[in-house]
């Protein structure tokens, strides 16, 4: 006969085992913590609401201070104060890289009928103003550069990457604070493009400008849109349209003139070839006159 042991009792009084902690990196991963100098959780979207178009900012404080390319400490705020109008800031990400030259230099070419209705342009990044001063005097901009290294300008209008950088764009406000222009580098419009028959026939596409062309742009609206100019100014607005169609009419005088320069140099072969066979003609003529006097 097989006994049965009995199971030991286990005592009541014994405390359950503890749970083991998340690691601080799994808890990291599943409770992003917010930045409060960013204004952005560590995932990278905004705690708050971007800055736009039609929105009222006060001045007082926003973006803190940044540095002219002199050195020189000022605020939006100031340079809203001294301008006529409102002021006109676009971004770039790096000075004197080729992208960010264009960008200025369009603004440089554009700069009397821009601010021909009283904004005043400003550029703005993240650059020293050693790197402005240099970037502003070879390429002779007439307008101020303004340093804002921690990027709390930038960020406070709206086009300042994640974790860190500079997105090209336009922001503009006027004297009262209203936001006239927030915007990345991008806008859209239609233009008239010769179809591939080269006819009368134009035919209308929409198309989509991105980068320096761009922000220019932008600008470019706000000023038609904003007020009243000269016909002499009105003339002189760039016009990213105009610009793309002359690009285009000097593509086909190029493909025009390839075409002429191919049809020149086959005829010019085709003259010395009748002159070869002509030629060949009189000597065979003047070989059978000879044998024939023999």
């Amino acid at each position: 006969m097989v006994e049965l042991r009995k199971r030991r009792e286990v005592p009541s009084d014994v405390p359950e085992p503890p749970l083991k902690k998340k690691s601080s990196a799994i808890k990291a991963k599943l409770e992003p913590e917010s930045n409060a100098k960013t204004g952005l959780s560590t995932n990278g979207v905004s705690r708050k609401e971007a800055t736009k178009v039609g929105d009222n900012v006060d001045l007082d404080g926003f973006g803190d201070e940044v540095e002219t390319q002199n050195g020189e400490k000022t605020t939006l705020k100031k340079l809203v104060d001294e301008s006529k109008k409102g002021v006109v800031l676009f971004t770039y990400p790096k000075a004197s890289t080729p992208g960010c030259t264009t960008q200025a230099c369009l603004f440089r070419d554009n700069y009397t009928p821009l601010t021909a209705t009283g904004y005043s342009i400003f550029g703005l990044s993240t650059d020293s103003p050693k790197s402005n001063t240099t970037f502003k005097t070879k390429q002779n901009l007439p307008y101020t550069l303004l340093c804002d290294p921690k990027a709390t300008l930038i960020s406070a209008i709206g086009l300042k990457k994640t974790p860190k950088g500079t997105t090209r764009g336009v922001f503009a406000v006027d004297k009262t604070g209203k936001v006239e222009a927030a915007e990345p580098g991008v806008s859209y419009h239609r233009i008239n493009r010769p179809n591939k028959n080269n006819d009368n026939n134009n035919t209308n596409i929409h198309t989509s400008l991105q980068g320096p062309a761009a922000t220019l742009e932008v600008v470019r609206k706000l000023v038609q849109n904003g007020a009243v100019l000269s016909s002499e100014n009105v003339a002189k607005v760039p016009s990213v349209e105009r610009d793309t169609q002359d690009v285009e009419a000097h593509n086909i005088e190029r493909r025009g003139a390839a075409v002429l320069s191919k049809r020149d140099t086959d005829g010019v072969r085709a003259e010395v070839a009748a002159e070869v066979a002509d030629t060949a003609q009189k000597l065979d003529e003047g070989a059978g006159d000879f044998s024939n006097k023999e």
